[in-house]
């Protein structure tokens, strides 16, 4: 039995030692050469430097999990796809690694697309900068993720001006489990009008599908484009410690049930219009969040939780039923939570079964807004500074202290992500840097 044994792992080494002595470099100067590529296991495919403008680029490939397919550039960040070119991956375990996109605008699809038949595809160490239609009211996004298991790290997007998100996930009937990482989402302005999410998890009619899709470790830079910095439309899913700096905007669970935010740092910088996290739906958990400086009420309280419609329609208005606040550390703030927001003729359900319990409010002057009365709810040991005394709330007794620029508990300081890990592409030199006014 045990020279079977010996023997099956040297035939699997064997094999493995085939499959990597097949796999081949290939130095292509056009998508046409791309396409024309019958890539296995192993392949890695390497854009030359000269002139990739008006390409439509399709990556297509069956890698493994041990033997990826990787497309890069000669010099990632400096060979740029201009002009209308896109790209389309489409396989299995294929990486995208160093891609550009700038001086140019897409005609039709999104820049990068991970098609409906993809799987453990990623794209990282990439960038789209400033690549707009010349029609501000054109629509395409800059990355739409099918399929499953997608990945986007470690990334820049900057200066999207016309309508749709900079990058969606789309559902269909099983999980996506799609990783957003380490990316620098840079400034977007304010399009007013609808469309101008950052990114956005789902759609109105898909949200009560679960997605699992993960979005932690990324900045937010000064984006503006709409109310909703992140839109979350669907299921099982989580935000996970970034930043949100001066955007004015929030994040925002819209449709869908049980999803998360935690450890997510938002700083305001009392600009107008800054917001934190609105809560709408059922079995949300928002803890741990550090708000500073948010200037938003209403909508764009630090912490919002809805009013709703009656039998709402998918599109409409959820109600908040079993949130839970807890743990969140809220300084300087307009609004540190505003109960009801939203609340009209028509966004008449409050919320209900909400636990708000171990936050910590200090110098701001509203610790509640109640435009509803909460029903079969917990609202205790709340600590507050700087104001008055309310229900639920007492005197904070815990020291604050002043570490790498936010206000933490004494003895629980942690380092904030952003000063300890590499955000956006490795190419990219300059680091982020938060001011806090």
């Amino acid at each position: 039995m045990r020279q079977f044994l010996k023997n099956t792992k040297l035939t699997a080494l064997g094999m493995l030692f085939v499959i990597g002595a097949n796999a081949k470099d290939y130095r292509v100067a056009s998508a046409q050469e791309i396409s024309a590529l019958k890539l296995v296991p192993g392949d890695k495919v390497i854009m030359k430097a000269g002139d990739w403008k008006n390409q439509q680029i399709v990556f297509r490939g069956k890698g493994t999990a041990q033997q990826p397919i990787t497309l890069t550039t000669e010099n990632p960040g400096k060979v740029v796809s201009s002009g209308n070119s896109t790209l389309k991956i489409d396989g299995d375990y294929l990486i995208v690694d160093g891609l550009a996109f700038a001086d140019g605008y897409s005609e039709k699809d999104a820049v990068v697309t991970f098609t409906k038949t993809s799987n453990n595809c990623r794209l990282t160490n990439s960038s789209i900068i400033d690549y707009n239609h010349p029609d501000k009211d054109f629509h395409y996004t800059w990355v739409s993720l099918f399929g499953t298991r997608g990945q986007v790290d470690h990334c820049a997007f900057s200066g999207k001006a016309h309508q749709e998100p900079v990058l969606v996930v789309w559902l269909s009937d099983k999980p996506n489990y799609t990783q957003i990482d380490h990316n620098y989402f840079g400034p977007r302005p304010d399009l007013k009008a609808n469309g101008g999410e950052i990114i956005r998890i789902g759609t109105s009619e898909w949200s009560m599908h679960d997605s699992y899709a993960t979005v932690e470790n990324n900045i937010f830079d000064s984006c503006n484009g709409e109310t909703e910095t992140v839109s979350i439309k669907s299921c099982y899913n989580k935000v996970l410690n970034n930043l949100f700096y001066e955007c004015v905007g929030t994040l925002t669970f819209r449709h869908g049930n049980n999803s998360e935010a935690s450890n997510n740092y938002f700083i305001g910088n009392y600009i107008k219009n800054t917001g934190g996290i609105r809560v709408i739906g059922e079995n949300h958990k928002v803890y741990n969040n550090y708000l500073y400086g948010i200037k938003g009420t209403g909508l764009r309280a630090a912490i919002s939780l809805m009013n709703a419609y009656k039998n709402p329609e998918l599109i409409k208005y959820w109600q908040v039923k079993n949130a839970v606040i807890t743990d969140n550390v809220i300084v300087n703030c307009a609004v540190a939570i505003e109960i009801g927001s939203g609340k009209d003729s028509i966004r008449v359900m409050p919320p209900i079964g909400v636990i708000l319990e171990e936050n910590i409010v200090v110098n701001t002057p509203k610790l509640i807004v109640y435009n509803e009365k909460l029903e079969n709810s917990i609202v205790k040991n709340n600590k507050e500074k700087g104001t008055d005394l309310i229900a639920g709330f007492e005197s904070l007794k815990e020291d604050l202290v002043k570490s790498d620029g936010i206000y933490q508990v004494r003895g629980k300081e942690k380092t904030p992500f952003w000063m300890i890990e590499k955000i956006g592409p490795n190419w990219r030199k300059e680091n982020f840097e938060v001011q806090v006014k």
